[in-house]
């Protein structure tokens, strides 16, 4: 089988299929707690939804069962791109076909959006500050970035947008793979076959004239950059790419690590086992959790495969960093996205190409950083994202 074909295929027609999950029967409707099933408590967290009826759906899981926050779901207009949640909590914002819109958090609960911008966001994110909504816009042979100034309050529109364009041959941005580093100096944006781009950024400047980017290439020839993450930290260690045809044999997905500090030098430096399998053909979604100290990526295996998260520790001695696979968790077909909740008990997977749709894992008790499926949800809702509340 021509594992690049194939992969570049995926590439094509994963999102085309993700946003038709009313065409995919789940076996029932319902939540189900499974093994060593736990009584915690999380946080609460928003799955973004495609399909015919758009919505963001909020929940929280209360003594072990899935509950639904007062007020959901809400509609989204337009067909959704990408979600994005304030680091203080107090609104989140949406891109989709008509727009960028925040929504701002009441006790769990979102009001009612207001514009941001007009723009087609392929991926959004929010400044440090929770000042600017940062968006990635596709160009004609590159990418446009935007800074638009915004209420820390609502995240409401509150002046003019700064754009900066670059050229980078084949570029594609990927919808909701962009991070922002936490001291607020570098934005990163996945683009699959033009490799991924680290754009300088200023919370007091955004994009002043003259700013240079680097270019990060795929490590694989007819690879592609699907995902990016960097550490939650205000001093970042490692920011990490998710490639596929990125393994040692070049013929899976691989996980990249490289040291923040080397993005001012003429070389980046790799952390010693990077790229490592990354656990299937295509690492949709890279989570970085501070404790335990691992990374976690969430990988497709084709559209009729299940998919897993896979972990992997981080171990640093002086300033040299070691990737580690720690184990793997089984998840839905095409896992798009992750998160942790804001107590730490629990990490979310959401997917959209076959059950289950929604996994809940606590960390187990034994073997650092290793996940243990709680819940899970065989609901088919075309879920192509989700975020939790800080």
């Amino acid at each position: 089988m021509n594992l690049g074909k194939w992969a570049r295929w995926l590439l094509v027609a994963a999102p085309l299929l993700a946003g038709c999950g009313d065409f995919w029967q789940a076996p029932s409707s319902s939540s189900t707690c499974t093994t060593n099933c736990t009584t915690a408590t999380s946080g609460n967290f928003y799955l973004l939804n495609a399909g015919s009826t758009p919505e963001i759906v909020g929940d929280s899981i209360v003594s072990g069962t899935l509950t639904a926050i007062s007020g959901s779901p809400w509609t989204v207009t337009g067909s959704p791109y990408s979600i994005a949640m304030a680091p203080n909590g107090n609104f989140l914002v949406v891109s989709t076909t008509s727009g960028v819109f925040a929504y701002p958090i009441s006790s769990g609960k979102l009001g009612t959006a207001t514009v941001v911008s007009t723009d087609q966001a392929y991926a959004v994110q929010v400044d440090t500050t929770d000042s600017w909504v940062i968006e990635a816009i596709q160009g004609t042979g590159g990418v446009t970035l935007g800074a638009v100034p915004i209420s820390s309050t609502t995240g409401a529109n509150t002046g003019t947008e700064v754009t900066a364009s670059f050229t980078v041959a084949n570029a594609a941005v990927q919808t909701n793979k962009m991070a922002v580093s936490g001291d607020d100096a570098e934005i990163f944006v996945a683009l699959g076959a033009g490799g991924t781009i680290v754009v300088p950024f200023s919370s007091t400047s955004p994009f002043p004239s003259g700013v240079k980017a680097v270019t990060i290439p795929v490590v694989t020839s007819g690879g592609s950059a699907l995902s990016v993450a960097v550490d939650p930290s205000t001093t970042p260690r490692l920011f990490y790419i998710g490639e596929t045809l990125a393994n040692s044999a070049g013929t899976s997905g691989g996980l990249r690590a490289f040291t923040y500090s080397s993005l001012g030098s003429s070389t980046l430096t790799q952390a010693t086992g990077s790229p490592i399998a990354s656990g299937g053909l295509a690492p949709n979604f890279i989570l970085p959790v501070s404790s335990p100290d691992m990374v976690y990526v969430a990988s497709g295996a084709g559209t009729g495969t299940a998919g897993n998260v896979t972990g992997f520790s981080v171990t640093a001695s002086s300033s040299t960093y070691t990737l580690a696979k720690v184990a793997s968790v089984a998840a839905g077909v095409q896992p798009l996205g992750l998160a942790v909740d804001s107590t730490s008990t629990f990490v979310f997977a959401v997917g959209s190409l076959g059950s289950p749709y929604f996994d809940a894992y606590t960390f187990d008790s034994t073997t650092t950083g290793q996940l243990d499926s709680q819940i899970t949800s065989t609901t088919a809702a075309s879920t192509i994202a989700i975020v939790a509340a800080p």
